[in-house]
């Protein structure tokens, strides 16, 4: 199974900072310990092009020359500097290439990814560039110059926050469906309409989100049929996160994963994931979550290279 990565340590972040950029990689040493099966791949960058699709010229420009306003900058979370657009570029080249690859290998991943937060002209909640919005309209536009029917695409961003910029992004495009399960009074505080949002109260629980999650899905399907499923797989459902609000355990994030992968699987959908958010009190913790998810991923990537 391919996976593809931005450079873990190309952003440095001044000390005490509390995005714990060194999960990437605690996650990319566990993965190559646990899982050396996987296929890890240094990602390309996300070029003008492609990210233009999305996003305002002038907003890339101002994060590439380090020109955005202080409180812009302030929104986005993280000071500037040339190694968060590198990051941000690559990361986003990440599930771009994640796509591509599930287009013919079933399953294909990136472990970062999932920039829910970051509208066409402005960045937010750590979020620089929407990796889920620009690889589905780079696909959507691949696929037109290859078949007679445009491509549709799922995001189910199950993210523990709602995916505000992706809802804002695609909020008049029926071609993308937006999906997004998340705390109720939990960051953003101000939310957008997604085609479909779950909010979920403080608190829950395995058996309730998992019920959501079945309700959610079956909804999904009887509005809309997609091509491509883009999924954020966030670890901040966890019940040891310090910014979720929710009581998920290690086995009911994995029973949520491997729901959404069966999901796409049982009707043959190419499916590209991200890891999205992961604030655990215990770093370890968060990194396992994701383990988790990459196990998964693997099992239902065997399915499709074992497939009749």
């Amino acid at each position: 199974m391919k996976i593809f990565y931005a450079p873990p340590n190309a952003q440095p972040l001044p000390p005490g900072h509390r995005f714990p950029m060194g999960k990437y990689e605690l996650l990319r040493a566990r993965l190559a310990s646990d899982l050396p099966d996987i296929d890890l791949h240094l990602s390309q960058p996300a070029s003008d092009g492609e990210l233009a699709l999305v996003h305002d010229p002038h907003y890339v420009t101002a994060i590439e020359e380090g020109s955005l306003s202080p409180q812009a900058q302030r929104e986005i979370g993280f000071p500037w500097n040339q190694g968060m657009v590198v990051r941000a570029r690559r990361s986003c080249g990440a599930t771009i290439q994640a796509a591509r690859t599930a287009f013919s290998e079933g399953v294909s991943g990136n472990l970062a990814g999932g920039t829910h937060h970051a509208y066409r002209d402005k960045g937010g909640g750590f979020c620089v560039f929407n990796d889920a919005a620009v690889t589905s309209r780079l696909m959507q536009a691949e696929w037109m110059r290859q078949h007679a029917r445009p491509l549709q695409v799922a995001i189910i961003d199950l993210d523990v926050h709602q995916g505000n910029g992706t809802a804002s992004i695609f909020a008049q495009d029926p071609s993308v469906f937006t999906l997004s399960l998340h705390g109720e009074k939990n960051f953003p505080f101000r939310k957008e309409d997604s085609d479909l949002d779950v909010a979920l109260p403080d608190g829950c629980r395995d058996d309730a989100y998992l019920e959501a999650l079945e309700q959610a899905l079956i909804t999904l399907e009887q509005r809309f049929e997609p091509g491509l499923v883009i999924y954020l797989a966030g670890a901040d459902p966890f019940e040891g996160d310090r910014l979720g609000r929710l009581k998920l355990t290690y086995d009911g994030l994995e029973a949520r994963d491997r729901r959404v992968f069966d999901w796409a699987f049982q009707r043959r959908l190419p499916l590209a994931f991200a890891m999205a958010g992961g604030y655990g009190t215990r770093i370890e913790e968060t990194v396992q979550v994701q383990v988790n998810t990459f196990r998964v991923a693997r099992a239902y990537w065997r399915h499709w290279q074992n497939r009749a």
